[in-house]
């Protein structure tokens, strides 16, 4: 059931604009660093992103429920230990190692989207656009 993916995919995609737009206005007067700005900035890109392949997979590969999770672990890791990273790095200093797991996880998403089920397109491939 790609309920729960489409869900999830829709609310971090809302949470990525949200925390960017935090990102880009509220989060200056806390931080001045323009480095850890920088880093919240590419958490909620690589959120935003990553939330949108997921509502296209839950689309395309409804079945592929292991590409699905990857990208939902994935953003979940990588961007969420991103941001608590640069709210408070010495509170949250143990997050380190969790950041490229989340990559890991990001990544292990696209090669089960790439080799996973799919809906068919017939005989002349995907789509034209």
């Amino acid at each position: 059931m790609p309920f729960p993916f489409w869900t999830i995919g829709c609310l971090y995609g809302a949470f990525s604009v949200t925390a960017g737009a935090f990102g880009a206005h509220g989060l200056k007067k806390r931080i001045a660093d323009p480095q850890r700005i920088a880093n919240w900035g590419t958490a909620a890109q690589y959120q935003l992103i990553h939330s949108g392949v997921l509502l296209l997979a839950t689309s395309v590969a409804p079945k592929n429920k292991l590409a699905a999770s990857l990208f939902i672990a994935g953003m979940t890791l990588f961007s969420g230990s991103i941001y608590l990273l640069v709210l408070d790095p010495q509170r949250f200093k143990f997050m380190g190692p969790v950041t490229p797991l989340g990559g890991l996880c990001l990544i292990g998403g696209w090669v089960a989207l790439a080799f996973g089920k799919r809906l068919p397109f017939g005989a002349g491939g995907p789509p034209r656009i």
